[in-house]
């Protein structure tokens, strides 16, 4: 046995692409087979060395590898082969030139057996003859229908596992290989990943979330970004990722995640990410959902895998990979923490020092990805403003009988000025209040500091979280809190 999983390298690698992937190598590592990797570029336009390296890297990343690592071919490399192909076919009969293209010769009825959905049957009225070379203006590069079949027979592909959007193709596929005199591979062809409303899942997604929050916002203008591109991109005249991107970034939207590097970058684990999708359209049976990457090799198999379409649940992923992120022992969580801000937040990661394995305990129950923390615990890098402050919070923690947690606050301030620095001691001087002042318990001191602290009072334990955010910092958020609210108690 042998598969290939073969992208175009025209941007990311979509989290469809990566499932295509995880399914051909798990089949063919499980019966002790090839598994090989190729780039379907004779979109020479739209193709980048760019793009080919990040789809690589995003495979090295979920943890797959292939047998021709180093020697990856590029369809533009073998024009010839696809050339010879060609004149064969016209010479037999069964191609024509049109203009400065070449057709092949369709129009009869084509069976083919598909190892997921059976039989497929299309008759000759639906095969009309199709384009298999372009013209001089396509830079007669061998249309996408005869460099795949050419391919696939000269690399030895005995399966070839597609998306279901490519079922449509696979007549013209079966065809040029009667034709050219090929065996035909079986072909495998998996259910569409779709977006929990019914739409198929998109890069075009991230694009129509800028679109829609600029309608929202009547956004007439973008740092960077052109006067008239900006208003293209609204009226729905262009996707471009640039000004996608540059939407987000002004407006702080977060775009729903869709290629791989979207995933990696809002922290998800690679384990549990390809865990996810593997069981998007293939059950393992016996009720498992949790499974690595050999458990996949092992048990994967064709005769599983599902018709109808999968519905991508994000809160469903969210929430695997926060399972695995709770199993983790607490070194281990630190240190993963620790790669993955140093690759995606280091201006964060330096921010905290000495203090980033005190960061990563206070979040390690709390986080659904290995970002979380970031977005949760925005307060230790980002300081409230007034207008942070929710006016129930300030009433509650801070106003509420006749301004006790500003009193609280002021006693808090001098002490904390000559207190010691690390957790333990700032926990036993606020126990310290708590008895003196005869309050109930230590959220009477707790809380209304959290509040001067983070704008509301939803922190990581208080002795933890004063230490992280040091002396200086600390005492200069309960002075800015005071200005601001405690003249009116």
């Amino acid at each position: 046995m042998r598969t290939r999983f073969a992208p175009s390298p025209t941007g990311q690698l979509h989290v469809g692409g990566l499932r295509t992937a995880l399914y051909a190598w798990a089949l063919a590592r499980g019966a002790g087979g090839g598994f090989v990797l190729r780039l379907e570029d004779t979109d020479l336009a739209r193709s980048s060395d760019a793009a080919a390296d990040a789809i690589l890297a995003d495979l090295r990343w979920a943890g797959l590898d292939w047998d021709n690592d180093g020697d990856v071919p590029k369809q533009s490399e073998r024009l010839d082969l696809y050339n010879a192909a060609v004149d064969k076919l016209l010479a037999d009969g069964r191609a024509y030139e049109d203009g400065d293209a070449v057709r092949f010769r369709f129009g009869f009825d084509v069976t083919f057996d598909d190892a997921v959905y059976g039989t497929i049957e299309t008759p000759a009225s639906n095969c009309e003859d199709f384009i298999i070379r372009k013209g001089e203006a396509g830079g007669r590069m061998p249309t996408f229908h005869l460099a795949v079949v050419v391919d696939d027979h000269d690399m030895g592909i005995t399966h070839v596992l597609r998306g279901q959007e490519h079922l449509s193709n696979t007549p013209k596929h079966a065809a040029l290989c009667d034709a050219l005199g090929y065996p035909r591979p079986t072909w495998a062809h998996t259910p569409s990943i779709m977006n929990p409303g019914g739409s198929k899942m998109s890069k075009r997604d991230k694009a129509k979330a800028a679109r829609k929050a600029a309608k929202e916002l009547n956004l007439t203008a973008v740092p960077g970004v052109d006067g008239g591109a900006l208003a293209g991109f609204i009226d729905g005249k262009t996707d471009d990722a640039g000004i996608t991107t540059d939407i987000a970034r002004h407006l702080n939207l977060d775009l729903p995640e869709i290629e791989v590097s979207d995933f990696q970058h809002a922290g998800y684990l690679a384990p549990v990410l390809c865990n996810y999708l593997a069981l998007l359209g293939w059950n393992p049976g016996d009720d498992v959902e949790h499974f690595d990457l050999d458990f996949l090799k092992e048990h994967f198999g064709l005769d599983r895998c599902n018709r109808s379409p999968a519905t991508f649940d994000r809160e469903k992923l969210a929430a695997f990979n926060q399972d695995a992120i709770l199993k983790m022992p607490a070194d281990q969580w630190a240190r993963r923490l620790r790669e993955h801000w140093a690759l995606q937040h280091p201006d964060a990661l330096a921010r905290l020092g000495n203090h980033f394995d005190t960061f990563a305990a206070a979040y390690h129950e709390r986080s659904r990805t290995l970002s979380d923390p970031l977005r949760v615990g925005r307060f230790f890098f980002e300081a409230p403003t007034e207008n942070d402050f929710p006016a129930k919070a300030v009433k509650k923690n801070l106003r509420r009988n006749e301004g006790e947690g500003l009193t609280v606050l002021r006693d808090l301030r001098g002490r904390l000025a000559d207190a010691a620095w690390d957790a333990e001691a700032l926990l036993a001087l606020l126990e310290t209040v708590v008895t003196e002042r005869g309050l109930k318990n230590l959220g009477a001191v707790a809380q209304p500091l959290r509040c001067a602290l983070a704008g509301n009072p939803a922190t990581p334990e208080i002795g933890p979280t004063l230490e992280i955010l040091g002396r200086d910092e600390t005492l200069a958020r309960i002075d800015r809190c005071l200005a601001w609210f405690g003249a009116d108690s």
